[in-house]
């Protein structure tokens, strides 16, 4: 089956020219109007864009074959998430392609504030030569503080070390560890405003860190400061920063980002030591030829291999992973149907175990194929990606459970799922590494292959049941496949997996529920 992908934003033609080399289908399409990109994209797998394309829930609503969208650079601010994430569609992007760039255009912004570059050029080509009004600093021995210490962060820092400056950053997520390994002072953010002589942002807009830079906190930073932004618009109070710099109490700013894009009439414009950029930290030739390639080779690997890189809505699973991964996902994704078809709808929690050679792997795709079995019951488009979503919505507690121990079995994954009437436990192995196999079903050792149409039956183990249930499906005209069974003790508890031909239905339910010692009886389908 053809693999189709359409890139709707101007892109490198390097990215075509991977997915052709990898035998992609890829249709170059830009500069289209909202409506003509929903009419088109119902026929592609993936879609391939830079800022331009806004990905509504519209176009996901369209987009009935999509699988991925790749987005050629780290804003995903132009994509639907949340929508993108309920109807199951990978969003990737390429948060390393342009980092060196933006790192740079920070590092070029404190030099242009430090020195007045801008309008000492403005100054000098206009005739004057005004060389006592541009009294700049040095950045030698400066503080410069990060909010945001991540990969853009982290290159900035290592360039300012090298300026023989001091750095200290605020970032809820930088260990220790990491500091020490950057040679910067983690810092909370209070302490960071008051001792930085330079500021530069690098971090993404969420509710968290909007306007962390509020009229408040620019009012407890050291007199004399200088702001750099080139990391995303309402980062930073823009009205609150503009008074900063009349009254002094700010040296200078530089903005490349806006909180409203494109930015024609900013109160900030006009204002002394002021500079601006339109949004330029990614624009550099190399940056555009390495997040081109970076988004084809991400987008190909997924449609093609099943790997998952820079993803922002599910787990990341490497192109050389997918394979060694692939037989115990599918174990998982079975076990999964299993619980949700017998459990039904009274499940309020579920823990995913795994132990041996399990256990050894990267167990979040693990996690998400048990949901993805599990969710189908309730829903006949849930994937691997809008599972966990979809677990979340229902107030399902999910728990990951990993044992370094081996036991009977060389590899295992079990989930337990917890309701009203208790825990129940189903768990699988994988037969010659790729085979999957049902080994525990409800406290009853059974050994079983989940496939196709089959019956769970639950019944007092007595003579002769297993001809009486023979009997009764040959009159309901069902032939029987493979049948596995197991027990608790003598004349306890039995349980029986019969895999059938053909669909079971409510009728042949009603009558094999009527043989003396049937308790429950559930049609399955894998």
């Amino acid at each position: 089956m053809t693999v189709r992908v359409l890139i709707s934003d101007k892109m490198d033609p390097k990215a075509a020219a991977i997915f052709r080399d990898r035998g992609i289908e890829v249709d170059e399409i830009t500069g289209e109007t909202p409506e003509q990109l929903i009419a088109r994209i119902g026929g592609y797998d993936g879609l391939a864009i830079r800022s331009s394309t806004k990905v509504t829930k519209a176009v996901l609503d369209a987009a009935t074959n999509l699988k991925v969208v790749g987005r050629a650079g780290i804003g995903v601010d132009n994509v639907d998430i949340p929508a993108a994430t309920a109807r199951g569609v990978v969003v990737m992007n390429t948060p390393f392609g342009n980092s060196i760039t933006t790192a740079e255009h920070a590092i070029a912004l404190m030099f242009a504030l430090a020195r007045q570059l801008p309008e000492a050029d403005a100054s000098t080509q206009a005739g004057k030569w005004e060389k006592n009004r541009f009294m700049g600093v040095e950045v030698t021995g400066k503080t410069l503080g990060l909010i945001g210490a991540g990969n853009i962060g982290s290159i900035v820092a290592s360039r300012a070390l090298g300026l023989k400056m001091k750095v200290v950053a605020f970032d809820p997520f930088l260990t220790p560890e990491r500091a020490v390994d950057l040679g910067i002072e983690k810092v909370e953010l209070d302490e960071l405003l008051k001792r930085a002589d330079f500021i530069t942002l690098h971090t993404p807009l969420t509710d968290q860190t909007r306007n962390i830079l509020s009229a408040a906190n620019l009012a407890k930073t050291k007199k004399g400061v200088r702001i750099i932004n080139c990391a995303r618009g309402g980062l930073i109070d823009e009205a609150a920063l503009k008074d900063g710099l009349d009254s002094g109490h700010i040296a200078g700013a530089a903005l490349d980002v806006f909180e409203t894009e494109p930015a024609k009439d900013s109160p900030l414009f006009g204002t002394p030591n002021f500079i601006s950029t339109p949004h330029l930290g990614a624009s550099t030739s190399e940056a555009q030829v390495n997040v081109a390639i970076q988004v084809a080779e991400q987008m190909s690997d997924f449609l093609l291999l099943g790997g998952v890189t820079n993803a922002i809505n599910m787990p990341s699973l490497s192109a050389e992973e997918a394979p060694k991964l692939k037989p115990y996902m599918a174990l998982a994704e079975k076990l999964g149907k299993l619980v949700g078809q017998v459990v039904g709808d009274d499940i309020k929690g579920v823990s995913i175990e795994v132990e041996g050679a399990a256990a050894q792997l990267n167990q979040k795709p693990i996690t998400g194929a048990v949901l993805a079995g599990l969710m189908g019951t309730y829903s006949d488009t849930v994937n691997m990606v809008n599972a966990p979503f979809l677990a979340k919505e229902r107030g399902l507690d999910v728990r990951e459970v990993r044992h370094d121990r081996e036991g009977a079995y060389h590899t295992l994954i079990a989930v337990e799922a917890t309701s009203a009437k208790g825990v129940r436990r189903v768990a699988g192995t994988l037969f010659g590494n790729d085979s999957p196999r049902l080994v525990e079903l409800f406290g009853i050792e059974i050994e079983a292959e989940l496939e196709g149409a089959m019956l769970y039956i639950v019944n007092t183990d007595t003579p002769g049941f297993i001809g009486k249930l023979g009997t009764a499906l040959g009159n309901e005209g069902i032939n029987i496949a493979t049948f596995n069974l197991g027990r608790r003790k003598a004349r306890g508890d039995a349980a029986s997996l019969v895999a059938v031909d053909g669909k079971i239905g409510p009728d042949t339910v009603k009558a094999l529920c009527a043989l003396d010692g049937v308790r429950k009886v559930v049609p399955l389908s894998f």
